[in-house]
């Protein structure tokens, strides 16, 4: 939850089979997710494998059963009656979201269960229960991300949720994006048998905005006598496409078999009223399936992500080359040296990855006589080279951030700035936004200097080298056969020697602990989530496959930068508010809704946690104090961070003369009343907004002159453009794993459940930190399985066969509960990994 991180490098759940409801179905969920599939629901949970259930329809193939009897159809075309309502005209939807009572519209961002397409969710206005929107037709051709404007359904018409406190519902919230179906009771309703509670239901009737890309990866199938061809996207959240055959490849039509596993981007170009199946238009052919550059391309391109070599107009605004011929490259002018703080002197250095390149962020640690220090914070001047309004700045506004993938950058900025002239290099004059405290040994702020300057770092610190100083080695580590850096520092800069690096290291660390060791005193709150990283082979960078793996490691070193940058963001927050306060560009983290917090209350209290959800500093202290000390503490720790995320809501970028409510300004998580982000100008460009907020602010730049709506519409792109990189970068790392595991597994691991259905349960992976869902029915050599309730507590008992690989063996009963540990087995199953239990040792009975 911290703000100051590395773009997130979380596990994608691995493509679902969708199980349909027909219409007639009772609708009924458990309060932390989809509902259970009803065929499950047999008395006592017992399943003998002969009675296994299988999912009737799978992909997006709708069954029939959920046809109306007013339409026909034929090849890929409806014909009949309208399907989908007709949308309302902007006019009435806008008096519609002004009106109380009859007749009231809701808007909110639709949110489709990436698990069963059927089901979506819209937050309700009001902060209870997420709206439910059952099937595709209430969606009314609204995508997954589209805000939409509702009308609710008749209250008979509402979804009973159940919510039976038996721990499921925590399970069940893996099945869902983070938020769906879980937040909020409706507070009319009545309380049934088995404590269930009414979801208001609705139904879309106009798209407001599209915030889908209408991108879709996919396959083709061939249509007989058809003029079409039908394109069968990946994500089951998106409609089967009808595309012109004149699209398709040279000799489709003859045969369609040659390109069965090749990967298509397909754009949805209109989808009418009458039919199930959208119309588009095929993009490009990406590639054969599987094989890492097409399935990059195609996330790039699902997630509107604009990887494009960046036009003739914007490289002209860049700065050109001096001397003769352009045979120099471009030093800080002279007149611009007069006008900033030269701090080329200083002992100025960056800890950054050992690979990264956009160097955005410095320090700087010079101890006083009065036994003070003097600590700096020192950003690339970005926006010095981004002129507000050229074509530059409008592509930078328009990408929003740089999108990180496994095996690339895509950057936000062109090059020759992010690498280059902004980037701050070792050893060469770099314009600087700093900011400059004197420090108390224990992190009090004494004095405070904002402005712009000139900086030469005099050494590039990878993590690694940092830790090394920190852990007390005589000099920082370096990888085998690199020169160690600060040896080359102190003989290309012998006025700051290694010694004098190392020292204000371990200081910017000793102050750094302070910082950190008050900020959660004071309330803050850090829910980590492991992350993995991947050692790439060293050939074509863009189509590199992974040849090693491993969970990320968050040491002392991270958190020496992160101390420091958070200090500057909140600096730099205040500085903006107190001098623009309708215009100031902020972040936010709202604290998770009342509801959402009583229902994990209740799991918790179910399951004998005792968990603190008073406050976010509460909720901190209480999950240190339960995860313990053993070899197993780390992966409870995860277990439970999983648990309280997905109550927790999204940080956002906002306008603060919008909001105006300044109680809403805070960040919940940081527990601080102002934040917003300034330390990473080169690869977000909401830090380019803050950075021309702070020098109008300061009188060392030109005055403001967007309005606080057009800085609050930046902001709400920024928003989305941040959502998007980030779900990138998680399906980059789960086509990496999948890689990974198809060249090197099967792969064996412990693992701690993390939840339990009545037909499933939820596991994390503890040697690799991916998340998987667990289905009993498809591991071989169960004989049964039952699904208990320990008071109300979730257990599945397991009965292993007494016959196993042609042997005679005893039969062996297994209990998975939440923290329990199990053995698993890691393979690659098509475009996704499945995990398989592994049979129990016969003394674990």
């Amino acid at each position: 939850m911290e703000e100051h991180q590395a773009p997130a490098n979380q596990q994608h759940p691995a493509a679902p089979t969708a199980f349909l409801r027909h219409p007639d179905m009772p609708r009924t969920a458990h309060a932390f997710g989809p509902p259970a599939d009803d065929s499950m629901n047999r008395p006592g949970g017992q399943w003998p494998r002969s009675q296994w259930p299988r999912n009737q329809w799978s992909g997006n193939q709708w069954p029939r059963s959920q046809w109306s009897g007013n339409h026909q159809w034929s090849g890929n075309q409806w014909s009949g009656k309208q399907i989908f309502e007709s949308y309302m005209s902007a006019e009435k939807v806008s008096q519609g979201l002004k009106t109380t009572g009859p007749g009231q519209l809701i808007q909110g961002p639709l949110r489709i269960n990436p698990r069963r397409f059927t089901e979506a969710f819209v937050p309700s206005p009001d902060g209870t229960r997420d709206i439910f929107l059952d099937g595709v037709l209430a969606r009314n051709r609204a995508l997954n991300g589209d805000v939409v404007a509702l009308r609710l359904l008749p209250r008979n018409q509402w979804r009973v949720v159940r919510s039976e406190g038996d721990g499921e519902g925590t399970a069940g919230r893996a099945e869902t994006t983070p938020g769906e179906g879980a937040s909020g009771v409706d507070p009319s309703a009545t309380p049934r048998a088995h404590r269930e509670t009414l979801q208001r239901t609705a139904r879309v009737v106009r798209i407001v905005e599209h915030k889908h890309s209408r991108a879709a990866t996919g396959h083709l199938a061939f249509t007989p006598n058809s003029a079409v061809a039908l394109f069968r996207p990946v994500d089951h959240r998106v409609p089967r496409i009808n595309v012109p055959l004149a699209d398709c490849p040279a000799g489709f039509a003859q045969r369609p078999g040659d390109h069965a596993n090749t990967l298509f981007i397909c754009r949805v170009t209109n989808w009418p009223p009458d039919s199930l199946l959208a119309e588009g238009r095929l993009a490009n052919a990406l590639g054969r399936a599987g094989e890492i550059r097409p399935e990059t391309e195609g996330i790039l391109a699902e997630y509107d992500v604009d990887s494009s070599e960046f036009p003739e107009d914007v490289l002209a605004c860049l700065p050109p080359s001096q001397g003769v011929g352009g045979a120099l490259p471009w030093a800080v002018p002279h007149e611009e040296l007069s006008k900033r703080k030269d701090l080329r002197g200083e002992c100025v250095f960056t800890i950054d990855p050992a690979s990264a390149t956009d160097l955005d962020d410095a320090l700087s640690c010079k101890p006083l006589p009065d036994g003070n220090f003097e600590v700096g914070v020192h950003i690339a001047d970005v926006a010095y080279f981004v002129e507000e309004g050229n074509a530059l700045d409008t592509v930078a506004a328009q990408r929003a951030t740089s999108v990180y993938m496994v095996q690339k950058m895509i950057p936000m900025l062109p090059r020759l700035l992010c690498e280059e002239l902004c980037s701050l290099q070792p050893l060469a004059d770099r314009l600087a936004f700093s900011v400059v405290w004197t420090l108390t040994p224990q992190g009090e702020v004494l004095n405070k200097w904002f402005g712009r300057s000139v900086i030469r770092s005099c050494v590039k610190l990878s993590y690694d080298h940092a830790q090394s100083v920190i852990e007390g080695g005589s000099s920082p580590s370096a990888t085998e056969g690199e020169e160690l850096p600060l040896g080359a520092a102190a003989a290309a800069a012998p006025e700051h020697p290694a010694d004098e690096i190392r020292r204000a290291v371990l200081d910017l660390h000793a102050i750094a602990r302070n910082l950190r060791a008050r900020r959660f005193r004071e309330g803050a709150l850090r829910l980590d989530r492991l992350k993995l990283s991947f050692a790439l082979d060293e050939g074509d960078a863009a189509a590199a496959t992974p040849r090693g793996c491993h969970v990320y490691r968050y040491r002392e070193s991270n958190e020496l930068v992160e101390e420091f940058m958070l200090l500057a963001n909140m600096a730099a927050a205040r500085q903006i508010y107190d001098s623009f306060p309708e215009l100031a560009l902020l972040r936010r983290h709202p604290p998770p809704q009342d509801k959402m917090v009583a229902e994990l209350q209740d799991f918790c209290e179910q399951m004998g946690l005792d968990i603190d959800f008073s406050s976010a500093g509460a909720l901190h202290a209480s999950l240190l104090a339960i995860v313990g000390d053993d070899k197993y503490s780390g992966a409870r720790k995860e277990v439970l961070t999983n648990m309280c995320s997905r109550i927790m809501q999204m940080a956002e970028y906002f306008c603060a003369g919008v909001q105006k409510n300044e109680s809403r300004f805070r960040h919940y998580a940081l527990n601080v009343p102002l934040y917003t982000h300034f330390t990473s100008p080169i690869r977000r460009y909401a830090d380019v907004i803050v950075h021309r907020l702070l020098a109008a602010s300061l009188g060392c730049g030109p005055p403001v002159t967007r309005s606080g709506a057009q800085i609050h519409k930046q902001a709400s792109h920024c928003n989305d453009k941040r959502a998007a990189s980030k779900r990138a970068h998680e399906l980059s790392t789960e086509l990496f794993f999948t890689a990974f595991v198809r060249e090197s597994g099967p792969l064996d691991s412990e693992a701690m459940v993390m939840g339990v259905l009545d037909h499933a349960f939820d596991v994390i992976v503890l040697r690799y930190g991916v998340q998987k869902r667990i289905y009993p029915r498809d591991v071989a050599g169960l004989h049964m399985f039952q699904h208990n309730r320990v008071g109300r507590k979730s257990e599945l008992t397991l009965v292993w066969s007494s016959l196993s690989g042609g042997r005679q063996k005893p039969s062996v009963c297994q209990v998975v509960s939440l923290f329990a540990i199990v053995e698993v087995t890691l393979r690659a199953d098509g475009s996704s990994v499945k995990c398989v239990l592994k049979r129990p040792a016969e003394d674990a009975s």
